[in-house]
């Protein structure tokens, strides 16, 4: 079988769309709940001690990290934005289409925190809300970029392309074509 006989699989795209609208309407909506139901910096026990509801708002990046460059996370999540939305209408595999819905549902979620919440346009502060043991306060949008970020490093080492098609089997693909 050599590389072009590898068979085209269907775009994937959708899915991209589907995934990032039901985390990214999960994600706005929880957002005005806990700030319409939740007094800041008071915690709300709602597992107990193991899940509590700790409202901040969060000028900087994960773990607070950075908190006078606000304006720098919005232009970074612009681009994530630009180049999610570019690769995925390419996209052919199905476990790459969801990577990217949940990268894209929490880069505009936490982007649209920081376009329209104060103190300002781009310069607006993450409303975190949840809060586990020893982890810093996050939200759903910063849920959705780590389960984004496992899916992308298993698909990685798993060697799986945009395309679906694993590495390992484009180079036999190859080796045959160089044999024939």
């Amino acid at each position: 079988m050599s590389e072009a006989e590898i068979p085209q699989r269907p775009r994937r795209a959708l899915w991209t769309l589907v995934v990032w609208a039901v985390v990214y309407a999960l994600d706005q909506i929880t957002k005005v709940l806990a700030v319409a139901n939740l007094e800041p910096a008071t915690a709300e026990p709602f597992l107990g001690d193991f899940l509590q509801f700790y409202l901040i708002r969060n000028p900087g990046a994960a773990f607070s990290l950075a908190t006078g460059a606000t304006w720098i996370f919005t232009v970074l999540a612009a681009v994530v934005v630009v180049v999610v939305v570019r690769m995925s209408r390419k996209l052919r595999s199905l476990p790459w289409a969801l990577a990217f819905g949940f990268l894209l549902a929490g880069a505009t979620g936490n982007l649209t925190d920081r376009l329209l919440r104060e103190p300002g346009f781009a310069r607006g502060h993450v409303v975190d809300f949840l809060m586990l043991p020893n982890w810093p306060i996050f939200n759903v949008a910063d849920s959705s970029i780590c389960v984004a970020a496992v899916f992308i490093a298993v698909l990685a080492l798993r060697g799986v392309g945009l395309d679906g098609v694993r590495e390992r089997d484009r180079a036999v693909a190859r080796s045959e074509a160089d044999g024939a």
